[in-house]
């Protein structure tokens, strides 16, 4: 499955790019994240429960990240597995500056697999974009909140 996007942030790149990797403001902004730990220098192991359609489940996983070029790009690994099945991929998030704000572009390429695979790639895919959605914006929130913005 391949996912895409990006979202305007109204704040300066290094307040964008330090918030991304803040393990506070993304346990926060992480749809369904019910624990966020580092687990070393650029990695985490979370538990998250989330639900596509009627399937709902608990998932417990790792993400690590990788390649950086502060302030511009990193790559992120997310592996996952629960009742309802597992996930794993891999994320390339770049940071462009748009004037006084930045846009955080993504380009995904996940697995899904088990009981939740069986509700259909268009439906996950549309779940996937809303809850990349959420995401963004609960980001921008706290920037503007913490940024005095």
């Amino acid at each position: 499955m391949r996912l895409n996007g990006s979202h305007r942030v109204g704040a300066p790149r290094d307040l964008v790019w330090a918030a991304l990797l803040d393990p506070e403001i993304l346990a926060a902004c992480l749809p369904g994240c019910e624990r966020l730990d580092r687990d070393g220098a650029d990695a985490y192991s979370a538990t998250v429960s989330v639900g596509v359609g009627s399937i709902r489940g608990r998932y417990s996983g790792r993400v690590e990240i990788t390649d950086r070029r502060e302030p511009e790009a990193y790559r992120m690994r997310v592996e996952g597995r629960g009742l309802p099945g597992f996930v794993r991929g891999t994320v390339a998030v770049t940071l462009a500056v748009d004037g006084d704000a930045t846009v955080v572009g993504y380009d995904a390429d996940g697995q899904v697999g088990g009981v939740v695979a069986g509700v259909g790639q268009r439906m996950i895919g549309g779940v996937a974009r809303m809850l990349a959605d959420q995401f963004f914006g609960c980001v921008a929130q706290r920037i503007g909140r913490e940024g005095g913005r």
